[in-house]
C-alpha cells in the first residue's frame, strides 16, 4: 500500500511523533495508518503522541520584510509555554517561516507546511524542533503582502505577543527616506497599541452597523428620557453614536497615539505634503499571539502530581 505526504502529515498530527519516525513507520507498515501508529507506539515513541492532545496556546509572531520593503510577511508559531516561546531555537524558528513565507508565497497554510528549506519542508523543521525542545509546536497562521510602489512596514511588540504589518502606498519610491519609514512605522505602533479594526469607514460591513444600530436602539429604549424625544432627534442621536463608533474602530479616523490633536488620516496627508508625493494606507495585518485560543489552566502542583500518578 502506497503512502503520500499528507498521509506522513496525518500520521504525525495524530501521533506527535517525529516525521521521520512517522515516515519510517508508513514503510514499515506498507502505507497503513492504523498498523503506523501501533507501530511507533510498539517502538516507544508513544511518549511524543502525547505532544498532539497538549495545548499550544503559547508562542510568537515573527515578522519578515523583502530587502526592497515591498513584499511583508507575518506568521504566529505556537508552543505550550512562556518559557519555550521566549527560548532563541523557537524564536528562530518562527523568523525562519516567516523568511520561507516571504520568499516561496505559499497559498494555503498546507502549502506553507509543504515548502522546502533546503532538503527539509517547514513540517520537517517543526517537528525537529519539536523533538528537541520537547513540547507541541504548531504553525497556526501566516500572512504575506506586496506591493508595486510603497512600502511594507512591520512591527513586533512585547517580543513577539503582537505583531503588525502595514502596507503603505506611494507616489514615488520612499522607501529608503528615514522619515518616511519611520512615520509607517509608528503607525504600524499605532495599530498595535490602539487597535483598529478596519483603515477606512467605506470598508465596514453593512452587518456590523446593522448591528450596531441594533444595540444603541436597545440601550436607548432603557432610557425614558430620549424616547420622549421626537422620532428625528431619536435618529440624530443613534446616526451621531455610530458616527462616533465608526471613528473609534477605523484607523484612519483614530486620534494618532504619539500626537491626538491629529488623526492617522491627517498625519498620512501632512506627509504627502511633505514629501511632495500621494500616500495611502492600503491595508493591514495584525496578529495577538494565541488569540482565541484555549488557554492551559493547569498549575505546576498538578502537573507534578499527573507525573507521580
Amino acid at each position: 500500500m502506497a503512502y503520500t505526504a499528507q498521509d506522513v502529515a496525518k500520521l504525525r498530527e495524530s501521533t506527535g511523533a517525529p516525521m521521520m519516525d512517522c515516515k519510517n513507520a508508513l514503510v514499515a507498515c506498507g502505507g497503513d495508518m492504523e498498523k503506523a501508529a501501533e507501530h511507533l507506539r510498539k517502538q516507544g515513541i508513544a511518549s511524543a503522541a502525547k505532544k498532539a492532545g497538549r495545548i499550544a496556546s503559547e508562542g510568537v509572531v515573527a515578522a519578515a520584510v523583502s530587502k526592497n520593503g515591498k513584499i511583508g510577511a507575518l506568521v504566529e508559531v505556537n508552543c505550550e509555554s512562556d518559557f519555550v516561546g521566549k527560548s532563541e531555537p523557537f524564536v528562530k524558528l518562527a523568523q525562519a517561516i516567516a523568511e520561507i513565507v516571504l520568499k516561496e508565497n505559499p497559498a494555503t497554510l498546507e502549502a506553507l507546511l509543504a515548502a522546502k528549506t533546503g532538503s527539509e519542508t517547514v513540517m520537517d523543521l517543526i517537528a525537529t524542533q519539536t523533538g528537541k525542545i520537547g513540547e507541541k509546536l504548531s504553525l497556526r497562521r501566516f500572512a504575506r503582502q506586496e506591493i508595486k510602489s510603497g512600502l511594507q512596514e512591520s512591527y513586533i511588540h512585547m517580543f513577539g505577543k503582537i505583531g503588525v504589518l502595514l502596507e503603505v502606498e506611494t507616489g514615488k519610491d520612499l522607501n529608503k527616506n528615514k522619515d518616511f519609514v519611520a512615520l509607517c512605522h509608528e503607525i504600524a505602533m499605532h495599530i498595535a497599541g490602539i487597535a483598529p479594526q478596519f483603515v477606512y469607514t467605506d470598508e465596514i460591513p453593512s452587518e456590523i452597523a446593522d448591528k450596531e444600530r441594533e444595540i444603541l436602539l436597545a440601550q436607548m429604549e432603557q432610557d425614558e428620557k430620549i424616547m420622549s424625544k421626537p422620532e428625528a432627534v431619536r435618529k440624530g442621536i443613534i446616526d451621531g453614536k455610530i458616527k462616533k463608533y465608526f471613528k473609534e474602530i477605523c484607523l484612519v479616523e483614530q486620534e494618532f497615539f504619539k500626537d491626538p490633536s491629529v488623526t492617522v488620516g491627517k498625519l498620512v496627508e501632512n506627509a504627502a505634503k511633505t514629501f511632495g508625493t500621494a500616500i495611502k494606507i492600503i491595508k493591514f495585518t495584525k496578529f495577538i499571539m494565541g488569540e482565541g485560543l484555549e488557554k492551559k489552566s493547569e498549575n505546576l502542583a498538578e502537573e507534578v502530581a499527573k507525573l507521580q500518578g
